[in-house]
């Protein structure tokens, strides 16, 4: 069943006029009635085109300081009147309500104010009551009424207007009273999140109303979608489009490498950290990165907090891999770089520091604050107070575990990562990774410093850590153990640091 409509007068009331000149003349040629208010009015009476105010249809100016205009039942009663229905189109013939087939309204800008301001007078105007009351009317008289809100739009409504010669479907009037919908519901999770960000609401809400479609999910089997703004964050430079695994592997990159300010490089695999180091220069970060782990690199994510040169690129093209991120390129380092066109090469406009993290369990969402925290305490529990180079590699090692998944174990020499253990079921499973990571890629743990997500159970791990001649520990105490992985370094002359701070990552 069809259930064709023919558009014969339209209200339009909007705040974005870009794009709607098309519109405006195409309903004019379609000899479509057109009534209208304030700025939008006078938008389409400089076109040279007839339109008639909607006070003429409410019999009252805009009033309240523009905040009541349409709220009257002369403009929702030609919205709602229901065409089959004879009671209906009898009061409407009754008190004089003109039928309106096509509103196109769009909501005052509410998230564009609230990054703009913090004024809460401004941002309280920017509430739309009116627009989202048209388009919920249009939308649930969809059966004879077709709605538009959104400037996005614009462009298949021409072609249905063209298609249909003014007329429309059941179908497409549905499909856009979804969008309707689903407008409003953005707008209000927007607004409802404002007045909760102090974060002391019962209820919990999220919207995205960007849509990005993936080639597939984590597996080629599986569909799936990235809901945000990645644009907001990036410019792409080069190469194809990112993937699912990609945008997992990105967030990682961008988040370990926003908690160093000195030059740092980083490398990871499957959200995880092969490589990192930190150097006086980004090509010395690059080759204390690649060296902690040259074969889990390969096909990996790169991630730096300075600007690429020329000479580290030369050094960086030498090796597969599928992302480069980094601050800003210069134009030679990108001369080199998109040699490769598949190759992603984002620059990204500032540092990520998400505030909450977010995950589907069972049947609803775990929401988390971020692991933000910089431990408090520095407690020196073991035989000596760490040496300045050992405070030095432990500050770092405990930056880069925080990043590993659990059970994790974070080796490191000089500020570079040179064996690491992660997504382990055990801790002294974590550590034999670890010193087997940095055997095999060539470096020794004679003098290394060890880091530790979370407490030992037993001092087996201090023990193993001693034997690969390890001269310093830092974890966050708290087991019933303690004492013995404190006595057995005491006992060793190691350097044990007790920081209270987990840091677990599943």
């Amino acid at each position: 069943m069809q259930m064709e409509r023919s558009i014969r007068s339209a209200l339009i009331s909007v705040f974005y006029k870009d794009g709607l000149e098309p519109i405006v003349r195409r309903l004019h040629e379609l000899g479509v009635a057109l009534y209208s208010t304030g700025g939008t009015q006078s938008f389409i009476e400089k076109l040279d085109i007839p339109c008639t105010p909607v006070e003429q249809v409410t019999g009252y100016p805009s009033i309240l300081g523009g905040r009541v205009k349409t709220l009257h039942p002369g403009v929702f009663g030609g919205i709602l009147a229901r065409r089959d229905l004879p009671e209906d189109m009898e009061q409407a013939e009754q008190y004089s309500i003109p039928m309106l087939d096509l509103v196109i309204v769009d909501l005052y800008p509410f998230e564009e104010t609230v990054k703009q301001t913090d004024d809460e007078k401004t941002i309280i105007e920017k509430i739309d009551i009116g627009g989202v009351s048209l388009i919920r009317a249009a939308g649930k008289n969809h059966k004879d009424v077709c709605i538009i809100a959104s400037r996005h739009q614009y462009g298949e409504l021409l072609e249905v207007l063209d298609r249909g010669n003014g007329v429309t479907t059941l179908e497409e009037r549905r499909r856009f009273a979804a969008v309707a919908f689903a407008e409003c519901a953005h707008y209000d999770v927007a607004i409802a999140a404002w007045f909760n960000r102090d974060d002391n609401s019962d209820y919990s809400q999220w919207s995205f109303n960007n849509k990005y479609p993936l080639r597939y999910g984590e597996n080629p089997h599986q569909k799936a979608a990235f809901y945000g703004n990645i644009d907001a964050l990036f410019n792409k430079l080069n190469g194809k489009e990112l993937s699912y695994n990609n945008l997992v592997d990105v967030d990682a990159a961008c988040q370990i490498v926003s908690e160093f300010t000195n030059p740092v490089f980083a490398v990871i695999k499957h959200t995880n950290v092969c490589g990192i180091a930190e150097r006086s220069t980004i090509g010395e970060a690059w080759e204390a990165a690649l060296a902690g782990d040259p074969e889990s690199a390969f096909g990996g994510v790169l991630a730096t907090n300075m600007p690429v040169d020329v000479a580290t690129a030369k050094k960086i093209n030498e090796l597969f891999f599928e992302i480069l991120i980094a601050p800003a390129y210069d134009e030679d380092a990108l001369e080199v770089l998109r040699t490769k066109k598949n190759r992603i090469l984002l620059q990204q406009k500032g540092a990520f520091y998400p505030t909450k993290e977010y995950k589907r369990v069972l049947n609803g969402i775990l929401v988390q604050s971020a692991d933000d925290k910089s431990f408090n305490e520095w407690t020196d529990a073991g035989a000596r107070p760490c040496t300045s180079e050992e405070k030095e590699d432990l500050l770092f090692a405990n930056i880069v575990c925080k990043h590993l998944k659990s059970n994790a174990i974070a080796i490191v020499k000089g500020r570079q990562l040179i064996g690491k253990g992660c997504g382990q079921t055990s801790r002294v499973d974590a550590l034999r990774h670890a010193l087997d990571k940095a055997k095999q890629s060539g470096f020794t743990t004679q003098g290394a410093v060890m880091a530790s997500d979370a407490f030992f159970p037993f001092n087996d791990c201090v023990i193993m850590a001693h034997d690969a001649g390890i001269t310093a520990v830092i974890q966050p105490g708290g087991s019933v153990r303690d004492a013995d992985s404190v006595a057995y370094c005491r006992e060793h002359d190691m350097a044990m640091v007790m920081t209270q701070l987990r840091h677990f990552k599943h």
